[in-house]
């Protein structure tokens, strides 16, 4: 637990919370609702206590909670009240505000409260699209303002990923579709398998067979796949691999196995677009993300 992060500047807390700065500062002077440290040089820090506050704080004034009536609560009547807030109204906004509560507080009980609450309004297609999604790309900014530690990515990710499997494994239907089998890997050193694995259910519920072979997967080792006779889509997903200067070589390693068969390449994601333009002669397709490819399948 030692590299969590437990300091947070007044920037970090208007980019988790998204309240702006000098709206914290007035909320510290005039309700005392905050209460910063400083340092040696006089600039205010704040306490991961601090920080779960001010959500909390946030999601009672969403719900018409003036801030003078929310002053004159105790921590632990904040707390309580944004709890309850966010089980009865967990769509949307306040659900992403309350899995991010449930993310830095290491709070499995309110995530999957949040989550239960939200399958008696939606599917569970519409609850990855409308709230996962949203939330995983608020994720990606905190990653970039070096305000998430991996401890908190980590927890918040394998729950979500505990609910793709579940459902999954809740699909009652059989196969349809068999003119082709669609093989899902990351590759070699690749780890970010979120996106990948619920594409794999949403082709499951679609009737496709599918082959799931996860994470940091050489190419070597698809080999079978490759001498298969019947048609292969294979699908990989690229994060943060391969490195930049490889990525093109990786799409032409691919490239040699694939030509002069049926089979084919979906791939998506960050490093997937750095080869947007390269002319292959197998097919090939690239797509900027999971939902853009879902919506041309």
């Amino acid at each position: 637990m030692n590299n969590i992060k437990s300091i947070f500047t007044i920037k970090d807390l208007e980019n988790i919370s998204g309240i702006k700065a000098h709206t914290i500062r007035i909320w510290e002077k005039r309700y005392n609702l905050l209460e910063p440290n400083r340092t040696n040089t006089n600039i205010r820090y704040y306490s991961s206590e601090s920080l779960m506050k001010l959500l909390n704080v946030v999601l009672l004034n969403k719900h018409n909670f003036k801030i003078s009536k929310i002053a004159m609560m105790s921590n632990d009547q904040i707390k309580v009240n944004a709890r309850e807030l966010a089980f009865k109204y967990a769509v949307n906004d306040e659900a992403i505000n309350s899995f991010k509560i449930a993310m830095f507080q290491f709070d499995k009980v309110l995530f999957n409260n949040t989550y239960n609450k939200l399958l008696h309004k939606k599917t569970f297609r519409n609850i990855f699209k409308d709230v996962f999604v949203p939330f995983l790309n608020h994720i990606g900014l905190l990653w970039q303002t070096d305000t998430l530690l991996p401890a908190h990515e980590h927890f918040v990710s394998n729950l979500i990923i505990q609910k793709i499997q579940i459902n999954i494994e809740n699909l009652e239907h059989s196969v349809v579709n068999v003119d082709k089998t669609y093989v899902l890997f990351l590759p070699e050193n690749e780890v970010h398998e979120l996106g990948l694995m619920y594409l794999n259910y949403e082709l499951v519920l679609r009737g496709f067979q599918t082959i799931y072979l996860g994470q940091s997967l050489p190419l070597s080792n698809l080999s079978h796949f490759f001498e298969s006779k019947s048609k292969v889509c294979f699908v990989t997903s690229m994060t943060v691999r391969p490195y930049d200067d490889k990525v093109v070589d990786y799409f032409y390693e691919i490239e040699d196995v694939l030509k002069n068969t049926d089979h084919e390449l979906l791939a998506v994601g960050k490093k997937a677009m750095d080869v947007v333009g390269v002319d292959f002669q197998s097919n090939i397709s690239i797509y900027p993300s999971v939902i853009e490819l879902l919506n041309k399948l």
